[in-house]
């Protein structure tokens, strides 16, 4: 086991049916500890940066429509292997497929058309947070605990 820390987003879906508080207590429950959190509007460029991997593919548009129709809420999170253990308690990216009891299962839109209103994002690995909590959070704004 190794002690990490993890970027996880609070989509717009989450924002908007004012779920933050619900899921970051499930978060909290399991022991894992706050090190930083704030709201944000995302820009195009964020945007583009964020979703290198898809920003050329047709359907990136409607997922950079979504990403702002809200602001976000960016969680810096603590723990021991928390980048797994995170990704488990959300269950799978497509909520539909998510089982009760996860989070993506009991808050995500379980519709076919809406498959990125999945309540978070969540890193996938140790490089990968380490580059998204830069892109996220500025010098100071993840704090010791």
């Amino acid at each position: 086991m190794s002690q990490e820390t993890t970027l996880i987003l609070f989509k717009p879906d989450t924002v908007q049916k004012n779920l933050v508080g619900t899921v970051l207590a499930r978060f909290e429950k399991e022991g894992f500890a706050i090190r930083g959190l704030k709201m944000m509007t995302l820009s195009d460029e964020i945007l583009a940066e964020h979703y290198a991997h898809i920003a050329e593919m047709p359907f990136f548009p409607s997922v950079r429509n979504f990403m702002q129709e809200s602001p976000v809420v960016a969680l810096a999170l603590s723990g021991e292997d928390v980048i797994s253990k995170v990704r488990d308690l959300l269950g799978p990216t497509d909520s539909t497929t998510a089982a009760a009891g996860t989070i993506r299962g009991d808050f995500g839109d379980k519709t076919e058309d809406s498959k990125m209103r999945n309540v978070c994002h969540a890193s996938d690995g140790p490089d990968t947070a380490a580059a998204e909590l830069k892109r996220f959070f500025g010098e100071g704004e993840i704090v010791e605990r």
